[in-house]
């Protein structure tokens, strides 16, 4: 045999050469995957990290975030900050999601909110709490680090409307999406306030909706509408009410005045981020819309308790203006205390369409009206909360006074009248009653009756009485048997006289002793006696009288012949 390998069949040749099918699965596997690794990766987008003051409702590995209901990336991690402050949520965000992290973004967790001004976020009772973001306005710079919002925004960055500024003095209860009403309508939302150095005003972001937003010019008024206003008037009781989630959360509406004769404003819209003033109601706005003010002064001297900063000045009961400003004033120069009170009077409330009155000159207008009576009255516009405005009267009888100037205001004169006067007159009438001397004129009415009740008491006017008594007695006597014979009876007449006579004398001088009050008991019992005393004198002369015309009827009596003559 030669050295030569030997010879394979053709059919093992055959069948080494044979590929096995098998082979597929692993390879159709590994390129799934090598497929799988590079569309992962290729779909994966950049990590960020979202800084939240709490990790409510976020959960690694379940929460997303979204745009409009479209996922955007999905939170890995949620850890707290090395401070223990706050909570670092890293969310790997996806390829679509990376076009979005610009320094505009703002992210924010959704999640169930019931407040006065804000229910959202049902929707995650089932589907669970989710990180939105708003990409906010094209452009800025690349960001990966965000600080996240505690509450929603207010206004979106795709939604069409205009951003405003209000200035208040204070902020009442107006927060974050408390709307914005225009005819009760909303149009908008409260997005924000700041409050500066807390020294001046409150400045209150909102936003107006398209196409709301054309309806706010630059002469528009904003007030404050939030909770119920409750007026008492001629018409009876008003309240006011802008709407139950304006009553709950506060809320804000404006409107523009129009122009005499017209029904629309001639200015154009505002721009955005325009400032405007915000009154504390609607009063105060619609008060700022007259172009015509004539600045008035007037000095109190009088209480003004319920007089404040847009009381209604009137005349006749209509409003011509309103209060501006009420100080009170030190006159060093006399040594005066009194009420400076500053209000504005605005024709147009009552003479819009009169150009002639309009156009007049108010400081010869005020004059001729104060030379006729016209002044500044105090009155109270409601009993029951103490309110008072200014009425701009003519008073009669009132005394002269002539207007004054004091820089560009007039002064007008003040009268006292209403319930001040009634009070005046009251503190009088007391005034008066404390001048009499009650305790002097007690003291000695206890001493003048301590006096009558010791002289009634005594025996001096005791015997006096009894004597005269008994004298009154015996004249009564006398009478009585006048017409039996008026012989016994002469012979008793002297003795009778004296007795008489003394019982006069002792009374007088009981009477004299005691210098009792014309109207005591004691002086009454006094006449009386006096009064029998004066009867029995009567008898007295009468007997004389009959003696003198039958001077024998000493001897028979009147009895017999003197006594039928």
């Amino acid at each position: 045999m030669s050295g030569s390998a030997p010879k394979v069949p053709d059919a093992v040749l055959r069948r080494r050469r044979r590929f096995s099918l098998i082979w597929l699965i692993p390879i159709l596997a590994g390129a799934i995957a090598v497929y799988l690794v590079i569309t992962t990766l290729a779909d994966r987008g950049p990590l960020i990290t979202i800084s939240f003051k709490t990790g409510s409702g976020i959960s690694a590995q379940q929460t997303q975030v979204t745009h409009k209901a479209v996922a955007l990336g999905m939170v890995e991690d949620v850890q707290l900050t090395n401070d223990l402050k706050a909570v670092h949520v890293r969310v790997r965000m996806n390829r679509e999601g990376s076009k979005i992290l610009t320094d505009h973004a703002r992210f924010w967790v959704v999640k169930p909110r019931l407040s006065s001004g804000d229910l959202s976020g049902l929707e995650t009772l089932v589907s669970g709490a989710y990180i939105e973001v708003d990409p906010g306005l094209p452009g800025g710079r690349s960001e990966r680090n965000f600080v996240g919002l505690e509450e929603p925004p207010g206004m979106r960055s795709d939604e069409p409307g205009t951003s405003y500024s209000l200035r208040a003095v204070r902020l009442g209860s107006l927060g974050p999406g408390a709307p914005v009403f225009y005819r009760d309508v909303t149009v908008g939302e409260v997005l924000s306030y700041d409050l500066g150095d807390g020294l001046g005003p409150v400045t209150i972001n909102i936003f107006v909706h398209q196409p709301f937003d054309k309806f706010v010019h630059q002469d528009t008024h904003f007030w404050n509408a939030s909770g119920a206003s409750l007026s008492l008037g001629g018409s009876g009781v008003h309240v006011e009410l802008e709407s139950l989630q304006a009553l709950l959360s506060g809320g804000v509406a404006f409107e523009t005045p129009h122009q005499i004769g017209s029904s629309t404003s001639s200015a154009p819209p505002a721009a955005a981020n325009a400032k405007f003033m915000l009154f504390e109601d609607k009063s105060q706005a619609d008060a700022a819309g007259f172009v015509q003010k004539i600045p008035f002064v007037t000095y109190f001297t009088t209480s003004v308790g319920g007089l404040a900063r847009g009381s209604p000045v009137n005349v006749f009961g209509i409003q011509v203006g309103t209060v501006d400003d009420v100080k009170l004033m030190l006159d060093q120069e006399h040594g005066q205390m009194r009420v400076r009170v500053s209000y504005d009077l605005q024709p147009e409330r009552v003479f819009a369409q009169d150009t002639a009155i309009r156009e007049a000159d108010p400081a010869r207008v005020t004059e001729a009206l104060v030379g006729q009576g016209m002044r500044a009255v105090l009155e109270s516009s409601s009993f029951i909360t103490g309110q008072k405005q200014i009425s701009l009267q003519y008073v009669p009888g009132a005394s002269p006074a002539r207007m004054g100037h004091e820089g560009n205001a007039l002064v007008m004169p003040s009268q006292g009248g209403g319930v001040d006067n009634i009070m005046a007159s009251l503190s009088d009438i007391a005034t008066k009653l404390d001048k009499i001397p009650f305790e002097d004129i007690g003291r000695n009415l206890n001493a003048t009756l301590a006096s009558a009740s010791r002289v009634i008491g005594g025996p001096e006017a005791h015997n006096a009485l009894t004597r005269l008594g008994e004298t009154l007695a015996d004249v009564q006597h006398l009478v009585r048997r006048t017409d039996q014979g008026l012989g016994p009876i002469l012979q008793r007449l002297p003795k009778i006289s004296a007795e008489l006579q003394q019982a006069v004398e002792r009374a007088n001088a009981a009477l004299g002793e005691g210098g009792y009050g014309g109207n005591s008991d004691f002086q009454r019992g006094v006449s009386r006696v006096l009064d029998q005393v004066n009867d029995a004198a009567r008898s007295l002369r009468l007997l004389a009288d009959f003696l003198d015309r039958h001077p024998e009827a000493l001897l028979q009596g009147r009895s017999g012949k003197a006594g039928e003559r």
